[in-house]
């Protein structure tokens, strides 16, 4: 069964919520530019009432490692997302020093090639629509096709970028993912979760 991943939790409503309507892993913002940001004191008192089997993600963007390493520790997280330019000597680095879970995302542009993703020694891809307007979080889409062929490369994809209610069941009937990502999609505002969409989606994702 394909797994639910909710992204940019804030608060702990929001976050017991998703673990009562059954998500699979949580993300944790740590990119100071957006509107999601979450510090890690806030995140660790959120995660410490979460179930142990939740998957708790850090989400950073080229961040230093000794800076990722010490939100890690206070946070408490399982796993560690790199969504902007990590290079694969850096998630290599990271992982022996942490030792956690290590997601390479990838924006998926005009240029991108999925021969890019070899380079990487992760447990996890998480795919992501290519915007302007940021790192994820934007609720635009990018073509499938070009997850199918990432999949057969990996282990694990996440598949995000504009996955909703509306498409969600496409998705997984094409591409079959390891996990889907939601984040704007179940949103009533930047950073609060409409708990009926996070519990819609979540339904869709279970019943298939």
């Amino acid at each position: 069964m394909t797994k639910v991943k909710i992204c940019g939790i804030t608060n702990l409503e929001d976050a017991l919520l998703s673990a009562k309507f059954g998500a699979d892993a949580l993300g944790f913002n740590f990119y100071k530019k957006s509107p999601r940001y979450i510090l890690p004191e806030n995140a660790r008192e959120i995660i410490g009432q979460l179930p142990k089997e939740i998957l708790k993600v850090g989400v950073f963007v080229n961040e230093s490692l000794e800076k990722i390493a010490k939100i890690a520790e206070t946070a408490n997280l399982d796993a560690l997302q790199l969504h902007g330019e990590e290079t694969p000597e850096f998630a290599r680095e990271l992982k022996a020093e942490t030792n956690l879970e290590i997601i390479k995302a990838f924006r998926v542009s005009l240029e991108f090639k999925p021969e890019d993703i070899l380079q990487y020694e992760v447990d996890a891809v998480l795919l992501d629509a290519y915007s302007q307007l940021g790192h994820g979080g934007t609720g635009e889409t990018f073509d499938w096709e070009i997850a199918k062929k990432i999949k057969k490369l990996v282990s694990k994809m996440y598949l995000a970028g504009g996955i909703s209610a509306d498409n969600v069941s496409q998705a997984i009937e094409k591409i079959s993912p390891f996990a889907v990502d939601a984040c704007s999609s179940v949103e009533k505002e930047r950073g609060l979760k409409d708990s009926q969409k996070v519990k819609n989606f979540i339904f869709i994702v279970k019943n298939l």
